[in-house]
């Protein structure tokens, strides 16, 4: 299946990568002190995941301002120390490896974090161009980071068929959003994601795709 496509977009966080329970927790209790609260664990994997408009509860909650805790959450995170605490997916080292057609990465990680964490774990070059979401770019399901990515590998407004893969519903959105197939991995169980994801594929691993 992956000769389908004339070109990929991959989400970073949750679908190539993955970071330590341990770490979210630790983060979590870190911007909670500073800001004068005390998050459960469980609320600590939901302001860290965000599906199904759980972080805005939390924020709810404890009457915390978006902008301000986001300010504190980018302060605490340490770049080494993130970098340290995440691990590759094997499957998804299988199907990047494998492919030979363009391979766009585009993330809500932010680029202080995401370039020593490629780099780290040497995969900097699995990528031929690597979007960071922002304000000004946008964050999925917006498709103007995977618009932006397909401008940068050249396949953007030319008929090239492509596919945006991610384990979040907002990539499979910013998919929809782009006209892109969308290939939803199952990292996540329905309940915590909130429901069924509308995708073009689910796939338990991405080697699925290797094999199709």
């Amino acid at each position: 299946m992956r000769d389908e496509y004339d070109f990929w977009l991959l989400d970073l966080d949750g679908t190539v990568v993955d970071v330590e329970v341990s770490y979210i927790h630790e983060i979590g209790s870190e911007v909670g002190d500073r800001l004068g609260v005390s998050f459960t664990a469980h609320e600590a994997e939901q302001l860290w995941y965000g599906f199904g408009g759980t972080r805005e509860t939390v924020f709810d909650e404890h009457d915390l301002d978006p902008e301000t805790f986001w300010d504190t959450f980018h302060a605490v995170e340490d770049p080494d120390k993130r970098a340290a605490a995440t691990h590759i997916y094997s499957d998804a080292a299988t199907l990047v490896t494998d492919i030979d057609t363009p391979v766009g990465l585009v993330t809500h990680c932010q680029e202080f974090l995401t370039e020593p964490i490629l780099e780290a774990l040497d995969i900097a070059d699995w990528f031929d161009t690597v979007v960071c979401c922002d304000e000004e770019i946008g964050w999925k399901p917006d498709p103007r980071p995977l618009e932006l990515a397909m401008n940068d590998l050249g396949v953007a407004g030319n008929g090239h068929a492509g596919a945006m893969v991610g384990d979040d519903p907002r990539d499979v959105g910013a998919a929809h959003n782009a006209g892109l197939d969308a290939i939803h991995v199952e990292r996540h169980d329905r309940d915590r994601l909130g429901g069924r994801v509308d995708a073009a594929r689910q796939v338990p691993l991405l080697t699925d795709l290797v094999d199709a």
